[in-house]
């Protein structure tokens, strides 16, 4: 079956770990179009709602629904419609470049070749395509693993500090992939410490703290300023 969406809603969602409770809860809505930040101190929650959001965690009460999918009777092809770049990348670092995105690709049952050279080109690393990866920085990991998670075109793109390890010029680069995919209707949600590079790329700031949600505003410039000023008020 193929499915897609064009939102996708938390509905009072908690979730526990024995006595924690990670996430109290939350609810929310994130549309086609969205580039949501979703901040918070360490132990916020955002992981938790990050895998939630990608079907890898069941909420302990509340819904997630997909458009009018949910994941109960629809998880498998809900996950081909998402995209997650996770702390852990999920790569082969005794493969090739080239090798690893042929991999997912043949996966995700998609044409290898153009698909392949396209993500290599978006990663920056075409002269490299038959490198192993043990052999690349973080930052050349990092954009090889995000060109990995878009390689079936998702419409629900999940970011955990997708920044991490990357040089200025590689910052722009990624920053302005998100903005066309958020511009081509995918719906993205990224999960950041670092405020200064959510200044100006987020369109939504969902802050979160202690596992409950504090706040859902349009964002403005001056991210840290407008953080700062909701987490002292709670």
């Amino acid at each position: 079956m193929t499915v897609d969406f064009d939102h996708v809603e938390l509905a009072d969602v908690s979730r526990h770990f024995g006595r924690r409770r990670a996430v109290s809860h939350v609810s929310l809505t994130i549309n086609r179009g969205d580039i949501l930040g979703l901040l918070g101190p360490n132990g916020a929650g955002k992981s938790t709602l990050i895998g939630m959001l990608a079907t890898l965690v069941a909420p302990s009460t509340g819904s997630i629904s997909y458009g009018n999918l949910n994941a109960s009777t629809a998880g498998a092809d809900i996950r081909g419609r998402i995209g997650v770049l996770a702390h852990e990348l999920h790569l082969y670092p005794e493969l090739t470049a080239r090798q690893n995105l042929e991999f997912f690709a043949r996966m995700y049952r998609l044409t290898v070749s153009g698909t392949v050279d396209a993500a290599l080109a978006g990663a920056d690393l075409s002269d490299r395509d038959n490198d192993q990866v043990l052999g690349f920085s973080r930052g050349m990991r990092q954009r090889l693993a995000l060109e990995r998670a878009l390689l079936h075109k998702p419409t629900l793109v999940l970011l955990d500090e997708p920044f991490t390890g990357l040089d200025d010029r590689a910052v722009r680069l990624v920053a302005d992939r998100f903005r066309r995919l958020a511009a081509d209707g995918a719906i993205v949600v990224l999960a950041t410490h670092d405020l200064d590079l959510a200044d100006g790329l987020i369109t939504r700031m969902v802050v979160v703290r202690g596992g409950r949600l504090l706040s859902d505003a349009p964002a403005e410039r001056g991210t840290r300023q407008q953080y700062r000023a909701l987490v002292e008020q709670a």
